[in-house]
């Protein structure tokens, strides 16, 4: 058996809202809209993964989702543009990785991260 495909599903009355946040600040385009759910994604084969935690890393709090981008800088620009609510500031991880936490439309803690190294 192969797995194709990890989907993360967040419940809302109202899916349109993810588009200030997913479409938006993260650049990402609707790939299907029926109403009741509105999926987005990108370009490009995504790697599969699935991470179970005991803790964010760095005494924070384990986040909702983790979203990999090409420009974890510009990213952070957009969302504080767009007035998300940052949880934690962009910093550089001892592991390699340089991120910050935002709070998403639906209250979602959001890791974004780009490898820095």
């Amino acid at each position: 058996m192969t797995v194709k495909r990890i989907v993360a599903d967040i419940e809302t009355p109202d899916p349109a809202l993810a588009e200030a946040f997913y479409g938006d600040v993260l650049g990402l385009a609707v790939i299907m809209d029926q109403g009741w759910i509105r999926t987005y994604g990108g370009e490009g084969a995504a790697r599969i993964q699935i991470s179970f935690m005991s803790t964010g890393g760095s005494d924070t709090p384990v986040p909702d989702l983790s979203i990999e981008v090409e420009d974890v800088d510009a990213t952070h620009a957009r969302a504080l543009a767009a007035g998300f609510e940052i949880v934690y500031p962009m910093t550089d991880e001892p592991w390699g990785v340089r991120r910050f936490y935002v709070r998403d439309p639906f209250g979602k803690l959001i890791n974004v991260l780009t490898h820095s190294g």
